[in-house]
Parts: C-alpha cells; structure tokens; sequence
C-alpha cells in the first residue's frame, strides 16, 4: 500500500495497471481488499486493460480512523477522492464506487461536474432522496459488546461484515452518524459525466436504480435480477453491465 495525506488523515492506497484509469470506492464497512479483489473487479478490470487505483476509506482498513462523526461528512469523503485525483495527477479518471462509494462518487460529481470522465454508481437508488435508514440500529450494532443481541437485519449483517474484515467498529460508527445525506435533484442536475445506476433486483437498501438515474443528465439505469445489496457487487451480471458501459466511455 501507498499513503497521501487528505486534511491531515492518512489515506492507503493502491495504484496497479496501465490504461484508462478508473478508482473504485468502496462501501461502508468494507475495504478496497474486500469490495474490489476478493469479488474479482481488479483482475477483471486489469484484464480488460485499466489502470486500477484502490483506496480505503478514512475510518476503513489501512487508512486513518478518527471518531467525532464530523470528520466524516460527505463534504470530506469527497475531498478524500478529490485529493487522491489530484495526488496522482489524473485527469478525468472513471470512477465506481458501491453503496457509501457510490454516494461519495456522486456527492463529488455534483460539486465538480467535469471531474469524472465517468462514473458507475453501483448499490444506490431511488432510496438517495429519502433521509438515510437505519443509522440507531447500525450504530447500535457497531457498539454492541454481544453481537446475539442485535436484532434489526440490516445492522446486524453491517456488524457481521464490520468483523469480518477486523475493522475498528468505534470509527465505523462514528462514520454511519454522518456520512450520508439525501441527494436533490436539482443538484443531480449538475452532473455532467455520465452515469450508470446499477443495483439489485432485490436490493431494498437501494431502491430501484431508475428514479435517481433519470435525475442525471447522462444517467442510465441497470436491474442486476435475483440480486440483493450485498451480492450485486461480485455478481457477473455486474461485471458485463460495467465493462460494457465503460468501453463506451473510453471511446467518447
């Protein structure tokens, strides 16, 4: 792993590859290892001829955790990316991020609409203009001394996961208290790279794909069918639906 600083956090990152240069984001609670290599996206993309650039998230894996929810709002996820952008001197990389990775993917595509060359927004949907879910539960679980003791489904796969890849739970709740933040559509608007929304058929913490991409100028949205959240990322419908639309991207 390589480190840059991004406002005084420490970021890990990896840099592998040549050709296009596309940054994959990670969600919540998962790494750049568990998100992106272990699902087979680094090989697959390497393969097709990209240049890949992995990051762990501040309060995720190898990079710096903090643990006042204020050092962890979209504004400074988003700088993070920037900076990494900016720390390797790429320009107008593709970018794909799931799930947190997604929002923070998009987040910066609002603020700096000419950034991306592209970007595929995986694990979100129409659920990004609603106020975000099950934030007590999920904090909740982070904290619990007795992982038998959570009860709400969905903060209790987030804890299983959180153990998994061995993160530090105190950091992972203080980032759940204040990462996200609905989207509008007036600032989706500003978007001017294009987009794929791509989430599971049966990804409830999404929601359909369609709504949030027809508030972007260049989104389109993909269903991956018989898929819920957490097996859309690795699934091979996934993988044809992103190199198909990247292809596209690199040609325009």
């Amino acid at each position: 792993m390589e480190y840059f600083q991004s406002d005084g956090v420490r970021i890990a990152y990896r840099d592998e590859g040549a050709g296009p240069a596309i940054i994959l984001v990670h969600g919540f609670a998962s790494t750049h290892l568990a998100n992106w290599v272990e699902p087979g996206w680094t090989s697959a993309l390497q393969e097709a001829g990209y240049r890949t650039i992995l990051f762990d998230l501040r309060g995720h894996g190898r990079s710096g955790k903090l643990y006042d929810p204020a050092d962890y709002s979209p504004a400074l996820l988003a700088r993070d990316l920037a900076g990494l952008i900016e720390h390797l001197g790429l320009k107008r990389p593709h970018v794909m991020g799931y799930s947190l990775g997604a929002m923070i993917g998009l987040r910066l595509a609002c603020d700096a609409p000419r950034l991306f060359g592209s970007l595929i927004a995986g694990g979100v949907g129409a659920r990004l203009f609603e106020p975000p879910s099950h934030v007590e539960p999920v904090i909740a679980a982070m904290e619990a001394n007795d992982p038998a003791s959570i009860t709400d489904p969905a903060a209790r796969a987030f804890r299983i996961f959180a153990d998994h890849n061995k993160q530090d739970r105190k950091a992972l709740a203080a980032c759940f208290a204040r990462a996200r933040e609905p989207f509008t559509r007036q600032e989706l608007s500003r978007v001017a790279a294009p987009v794929l929304v791509i989430a599971g058929e049966r990804d409830d913490l999404a929601g359909p794909p369609g709504p949030l991409a027809d508030a972007i100028p260049g989104g389109q949205a993909h269903i991956v069918p018989r898929r819920d959240h957490m097996r859309t990322v690795g699934d091979a419908q996934t993988k044809r639906a992103v190199l198909g639309f990247l292809e596209k991207a690199v040609r325009t």
